[in-house]
């Protein structure tokens, strides 16, 4: 909103510089982007105006805290520069001129009118300077005064040549589906059932709080002119601005509440400027369908509750002075006020409201920066917010980076990425800001296979990232979930000792090592029913049988689709945080000190079928080793082969046992006794072939 401050001298005589005033209303909230010098002690304040405040898309609103902030009584529009003439009440009533029939009161709660006649089609400077200083190009006189009175009132004006109506008629309704409206700007929009329009006998002739159609647009060769001033609701004018992709003056002060009792005051202010410009004269009463009244908001505001939320106390006087200078009445109560609160003051609703306005004006740098003495203990933390600390410091110190990505995801991207019995769990948006965000995600990998793509499409050859985040289906609602996903070369070691690029192990091991940070006992289980990802490269991650998550390489098809390059082997992990925090946590052994006799490591090659586990293979070892009274205190595997030498459908693993006692030297003959046990259950077991 662009401050001209003659303009505003016409309201509240206000004489500090531009800078000092706008330093001012900055610490009140008003946001300053630029100020520009015009001479003259003149000069244009650029405000940030936020969306909850639609009275200051306005000269007067502006005016008002203006004169709130420095004391000084605010006046009614001028007629002119230098003139002080309150504005001429125009009758009411009917007219036989013009006929106005509302038929959607819902959307159009009050709907006025008048008719003009045009003396002149020439604007007069001062007029046409100041909308130019506000970045407002003049046109006519009469489209210049809708303007003038929209920046100076804050009430959308438009004018109709009353020649090109039909049935000389103005009626509001919704459009028909598939009607048509060539607009001002000359572009033929289609139109449909849910956006109101302002038609005349045959046609619609403008979109109703948004923007004029051309065929009724206002000429050198108008005579007549029908000027309207309404209230249209706020959803409505959203909803039909967004869907014609169209962004007016107009319609960002309509879709933000706009006030209902100023609709005729800004009409009377019109149809006077035209007057006193010499541009035209009105010849008719102004046409009111106001048919439900609308009246200000009384809210009760509580001396204790400002205090409280303040943190200071202020005089009572100054209470009631900061509310009435505002356009509020405060009326003393046993407890505080009764705040009856105007229709232009559309963001105050609740109590709070109203303390953020006493708290505004009274200033925020007189608010105590020393914290009140607490009276009770501070409530215990929410235990998910130290679990997900905990998550986040294990793995970036793992070396994989945290990212953050839209809840919205595209539909079909949302599908790819669940199985086929869990589509129809997925949460549809009512009003998607477009077809890329239509759904809620189910899960937290479609974004991140995205953020993985494009890295790599920037020429980031390795990219490792993870989200904490909440997922979304209709059966379980929001649940938190955290997921990686990881290309390249792999951050940790391999077995082999050389570097390798990411496969399912890598991420197998950042599961494991959120599992123990978490003190959670998981296992994996092999599952190549999940359509994501790469059958044979996937496993379940479980706690006893209770699903927590899954792990595995993403199918190349869906690596394709996000962009990333086809040689690109991306794996993934995802986990149900708030699954893991149901699930008790399994005690950690104590510190052992270091054992002060040798450790003895014998390593183990055997040929097995390539499709028993590695864990099968684990479990039977530690079993095995368990059963003798030479202790095995590490099982680790650190090589696998397939190919020359290895029957097909077997594979050689290689593990490295180390056996190890606290209270003894081993014996070679001990270690060996050890060694043969546990060769001979995995020959009994699994047939192993020792090479």
């Amino acid at each position: 909103m662009k401050l001209l401050l003659s303009w505003v001298r016409d309201f509240v005589d206000v004489t500090v510089p531009a800078k000092s005033l706008a330093e001012t209303l900055a610490l009140r909230g008003f946001e300053v982007a630029a100020i520009e010098t015009l001479g003259n002690n003149d000069a244009v304040i650029d405000f940030e105006v936020t969306a909850n405040r639609p009275d200051c898309l306005s000269v007067l609103g502006f005016a008002r805290e203006i004169g709130t902030v420095y004391g000084l009584p605010v006046r009614l529009p001028s007629m002119s520069p230098g003139s002080r003439v309150s504005l001429a009440a125009t009758p009411t009533g009917d007219t036989d001129r013009l006929t106005i029939t509302v038929d959607d009161a819902e959307l159009c709660p009050r709907y006025t009118s008048a008719v003009a006649e045009v003396t002149s089609t020439t604007t007069p400077a001062w007029l046409a300077s100041r909308l130019q200083a506000v970045g407002v190009r003049s046109i006519s006189p009469f489209v210049d005064i809708t303007n003038y009175v929209l920046m100076e009132l804050g009430q959308p004006l438009h004018a109709f040549d009353l020649d090109t109506l039909s049935g000389k008629q103005l009626r509001i309704r919704r459009a028909i589906n598939g009607e048509t409206l060539t607009t001002l700007d000359g572009i033929e929009r289609k139109l449909d059932a849910d956006m109101l329009v302002i038609a005349d006998a045959s046609r619609a002739q403008a979109v109703a709080g948004v923007m004029g159609g051309a065929a009724s647009e206002v000429s050198a060769a108008t005579r007549l002119v029908a000027f309207e001033s309404a209230y249209f609701k706020p959803a409505s004018i959203r909803r039909t601005s967004r869907r014609l992709g169209l962004k007016t003056e107009a319609s960002s002060r309509f879709e933000r509440g706009a006030d209902i009792n100023v609709s005729a005051l800004a009409l009377q202010r019109a149809l006077a400027l035209m007057h006193e410009v010499g541009a035209g004269k009105a010849i008719s009463p102004i046409v009111d369908r106001y048919p439900l009244q609308h009246g200000p908001l009384t809210i009760t505001l509580r001396r204790k509750a400002l205090t409280r939320l303040l943190g200071l106390d202020i005089p009572n006087a100054d209470v009631v002075r900061i509310l009435t200078a505002l356009g509020l009445t405060a009326a003393s109560g046993a407890e505080g006020w009764a705040v009856t609160v105007p229709t232009f003051r559309v963001d105050l609703r609740r109590e709070v409201d109203l303390i953020e306005e006493v708290g505004r004006h009274w200033g925020f740098d007189k608010l105590d920066a020393a914290f009140p003495v607490m009276t009770s203990s501070a409530a215990a933390p929410d235990p998910r917010v130290s679990r997900d600390h905990l998550v986040r410091r294990v793995l970036t110190g793992a070396g994989v980076s945290e990212a953050v990505t839209f809840g919205f995801v595209e539909g079909s991207s949302a599908a790819a990425y669940v199985s086929a019995d869990a589509v129809s769990t997925i949460v549809p948006v009512a009003n998607p800001l477009s077809a890329k965000f239509d759904v809620l995600r189910p899960s937290l990998l479609p974004g991140l296979v995205d953020v993985v793509a494009r890295n790599r499409r920037h020429g980031r050859r390795d990219v490792a990232v993870f989200e904490i985040g909440a997922r979304f289906t209709t059966t379980d609602g929001e649940t938190r979930g955290v997921a990686l996903a990881i290309t390249g070369a792999a951050q940790t070691e391999h077995w082999s000792g050389g570097a390798h690029e990411v496969d399912a192990f890598d991420a197998k091991g950042l599961v494991e090592a959120l599992s123990d940070a978490l003190l959670l006992t998981v296992r994996l289980e092999a599952d190549n029913t999940l359509p994501y990802l790469v059958p044979g490269q996937s496993a379940r991650v479980l706690h006893a049988d209770q699903l927590l998550g899954v792990v595995g390489v993403l199918a190349p098809a869906l690596a394709d689709r996000a962009g990333a390059p086809r040689q690109d082997r991306i794996v993934v992990a995802e986990l149900n945080l708030d699954r893991i925090s149901q699930l008790p946590v399994t005690p950690r052994d104590t510190v052992q000190p270091l054992a002060r006799y040798p450790f003895v490591v014998r390593d183990l090659s055997i040929v097995i079928a390539d499709t028993l586990p590695a864990s099968t293979i684990h479990d039977t070892i530690l079993k095995a080793g368990c059963d003798q009274t030479v202790p095995l205190t590490a099982i680790m595997f650190f090589d696998r082969y397939q190919g020359k030498g290895v029957p097909d459908g077997s594979v050689s693993v290689s593990v490295r046992l180390t056996f190890q006692s606290a209270d003894r030297t081993l014996t070679d003959s001990e270690v060996q006794y050890a060694f043969d046990h546990i060769l001979s259950a995995l020959v009994r077991e699994h047939s192993a072939v020792q090479r």
